[in-house]
């Protein structure tokens, strides 16, 4: 092969590979309405989370631990009794800190460590949201001094969601032959179908109850609103 011929063989190919690399043109899309239809659905809750603890003070370190660690015994073993799995409750946070001198009489300088407070926590989850306010007494009657954090959730939130989701995308089609008729086209078949993220909710409170209580605390789970969104583009042609 001559040099002229190599040269142009070469020249063919780098027009080939440009043209292959080059960007597409707008025209070869195809033209499409997109948009995003929602839908919700109210569910009763089916799991609760509640967290719970003891605090204890004493003069040493290791009275406020001891008494401490035996009172969160006590408070365990009623959660065992009220027939709460132990696989349900877990200790969440330890503590043991110093409790220095508050009054305004003792300068910065003099004031030293009063005493020591010792405090443990455990989250219980409890599967019978019927039972939350039974194992709240549980908790307060045991030596629990400190109770809150108190949360419902839908264990089942992506199943129910379903027919919400069909429900979304008939929400995103009526939009989308809303745009069409206005713009003199009709719809296609979809294109893309997206479904849009987002957190579901979950109800929170906190309270913090005495010693003992008179009467069960009343508890409401009420109903948590699960959406969904989904986002379709959709080909259209000329209307006939």
């Amino acid at each position: 092969m001559t040099n002229r011929a190599t040269i142009a063989s070469l020249c063919a190919a780098v027009f080939v590979a440009v043209l292959a690399a080059a960007p597409a043109r707008a025209d070869d899309f195809p033209a499409a309405i997109s948009v995003s239809g929602e839908a919700t659905v109210s569910a009763a809750p089916d799991l609760a989370h509640i967290d719970a603890g003891v605090a204890t003070d004493a003069k040493t370190a290791k009275e406020a631990s001891d008494a401490n660690n035996a009172a969160m015994g006590k408070v365990l073993l009623a959660l065992k009794g009220a027939g709460i799995d132990e696989k349900d409750y877990q200790t969440s946070r330890l503590s043991l800190q110093p409790q220095y001198a508050t009054s305004s009489k003792v300068s910065e300088v003099q004031r030293g460590i009063v005493s020591f407070r010792a405090s443990n926590r455990v989250t219980v989850r409890i599967r019978d949201v019927t039972k939350v306010a039974s194992v709240i007494d549980t908790l307060v009657t045991s030596g629990a001094n400190d109770v809150g954090n108190i949360s419902f959730e839908v264990t089942q939130a992506s199943k129910l969601l379903d027919g919400a989701r069909e429900q979304a995308l008939a929400d995103a089609r009526r939009k989308a032959e809303i745009y069409a008729k206005a713009a003199g086209v009709t719809l296609g078949a979809p294109l893309a179908i997206t479904e849009g993220g987002g957190a579901v909710p979950m109800f929170k409170g906190r309270m913090t109850a005495a010693p003992m209580a008179a009467a069960p605390v009343p508890i409401a789970p009420g109903e948590e609103t699960l959406s969904v969104s989904v986002n379709v583009s959709w080909a259209i042609k000329p209307a006939q």
